[in-house]
């Protein structure tokens, strides 16, 4: 039986040699805007709805504020940009 001191260098030397692969990092400013679904679409907002709101009309304003699904072209980059999202 090898004594106890062997089998701490023994553990240590294997825990030393794994590699592990490294964290994908994400856009931090495309974290902010994307959201996953509950289907698993990737949501966004819409855009004209931050200032000179009041030459828009209500409904106008009102459908802006709803948030919109990327489309299929553009989801791919979105992934890509978020690989945890």
């Amino acid at each position: 039986m090898p004594r106890t001191g062997d089998r701490r260098d023994i553990i240590k030397d294997c825990v030393e040699n794994v590699v592990t692969m490294p964290k994908l990092k994400s856009r931090k400013a495309a974290a902010k805007r994307f959201r996953r679904s509950g289907s698993g679409k990737i949501m966004r907002r819409k855009a004209f709805k931050n200032h000179l709101l009041q030459h828009k009309n209500a409904n106008r304003r009102s459908r802006l504020s709803k948030i919109a699904v990327v489309s299929e072209e553009d989801a791919p980059n979105v992934e890509l940009m978020l690989p945890y999202l």
